[in-house]
């Protein structure tokens, strides 16, 4: 018992099965419970930006080379670029060979366009154009009053490139912005108490509202999704890690709390600022830290990268719609622009899906009505692929730059309290001059 009240994971595992019990069983209740889940998230978005702001401000500034701000960004876009692509081209590859829509003999015709009609007007104005255009906030405030992560990631940078530049004299600001990255990690503990509330609430009110019975309309492709997410982590991700001398079994343990908290609540948003604090304890450096998952969050998308190029072949085959290799490669090609702005809009996902099947032509937009009933179902793989992504993304960068504590990394990953590992004393805070 004591084990429990002590450890969120087992909290928010009993959260996520008694909310699920309750959905199922009393649904109508289930529905009611929404306002827990939106609550906690609401309350972690709160603190996202924030956080990313002082993260990357204090990491800039303290870096020490303001050339090796470029060269982990561009390592990080180069990293992001490759995963995706695998990503998108894994999706589309298992959609070929399982054909999840297959026998379905769905007339284009007979389907209710009316609630997908939100998704496919924002679609015709996705661009590559609008999405760079998304980054510059409209005005700072607004950027962190709408939890704009790109663009408070932006200003970010901005404003860390400019403190760094002030030498001695910004010294001042940056003591205030890493005692209120403490202050708000602080807080950020509060908020995950009640992490299983959260859970719970979001996981009652999905199945209550959706019903399991759903689930079996369309299992396959459910199926072909979890089981194509789960092989991603472990194989593609699983190799990333073993180049990086680490083992993907022992960090999926490690961050074993955010999947949860993921899972019951359907958003890789509300594990990111614990994700960022645990891949810092795990021996990444805190300025790639700061670059790489906040930027993970807007380009490095596994999870829906696989899912877009999965849904659209299922479309295709459950209206009978023939895709030659040519309109496969197209597909793939605008997914490799058209993912990058589903973080710039709300309903991204679904919208870049209107996006691309628009472009492509032939295959009917029609047919996301399909797929409205079983996204919410498959929006906790996506969620979670993509935050695991994000992970061993910071993990590769790091590598890759030199900036990774193997032996913390691996201690940590066998089971030490990274409180207990040796570290160095603390160094006197000193903004890194210029060169």
């Amino acid at each position: 018992m004591k084990r429990i009240t002590r450890s969120l994971y087992l909290q928010v595992i009993i959260g996520v099965i008694v909310g699920a019990l309750i959905g199922h069983f009393y649904p109508s209740f289930g529905v009611q419970l929404k306002p827990l889940g939106e609550g906690f998230i609401k309350l972690v978005k709160m603190l996202i930006a924030p956080i990313v702001f002082a993260t990357v401000v204090t990491g800039i500034a303290k870096m020490g080379d303001l050339k090796k701000v470029g060269r982990v960004g561009l390592k990080g876009i180069i990293y992001f670029e490759l995963l995706t692509t695998v990503a998108l081209v894994i999706g589309l590859a298992v959609g070929k060979w399982l054909t999840p829509g297959a026998g379905m003999n769905v007339n284009p015709a007979t389907l209710d366009t009316k609630a997908i009609a939100s998704y496919t007007a924002p679609s015709a104005h996705l661009s590559t154009a609008d999405f760079i255009m998304n980054i510059i906030p409209r005005d700072v405030a607004d950027a962190f009053a709408r939890g704009e992560i790109l663009q408070v990631l932006f200003f970010s940078i901005l404003f860390g490139v400019a403190l760094a530049g002030m030498k001695e004299s910004g010294e001042p600001v940056l003591h205030f912005v890493e005692g209120l990255s403490h202050i708000l990690f602080k807080i950020v503990a509060i908020v995950m108490r009640v992490a299983p509330l959260g859970a719970f609430g979001a996981m009652a009110f999905t199945v209550g509202k959706y019903g399991v019975k759903t689930l079996l309309s369309l299992a396959k492709l459910i199926g072909t999704f979890y089981t194509t997410s789960v092989l991603f982590v472990f194989v593609i991700l699983g190799v990333v890690m073993l180049v990086c001398r680490l083992n993907i079994f022992k960090f999926l343990r490690y961050i074993k709390e955010e999947i949860l908290i993921v899972l019951g609540t359907s958003s890789s948003e509300s594990a990111l600022p614990l994700m960022m604090r645990k891949m810092e304890k795990l021996g990444c450096s805190k300025p790639v830290v700061g670059l790489v998952v906040p930027m993970g969050y807007s380009f490095n998308l596994d999870g829906t990268s696989i899912y877009l190029t999965l849904a659209t072949l299922f479309i295709a085959q459950a209206t009978n719609t023939h895709v030659t290799l040519g309109q496969e490669l197209e597909i793939l090609a605008v997914l490799l622009l058209t993912s990058k702005g589903a973080a710039a809009v709300t309903g991204g996902g679904f919208i870049t899906l209107a996006a691309t099947l628009s472009a492509v032509g032939n295959i009917p937009v029609a047919g996301l009505t399909l797929l409205l009933g079983v996204d919410r179902f498959m929006s906790e793989a996506r969620a979670i692929t993509n935050l695991i992504g994000n992970g061993v993304a910071s993990v590769a960068v790091s590598r890759w730059e030199g900036e990774l504590d193997m032996a913390r990394a691996k201690a940590v990953l066998d089971g030490e309290e990274p409180e207990l590992l040796p570290e160095a004393a603390p160094a006197p805070i000193r903004i890194a001059a210029q060169g």
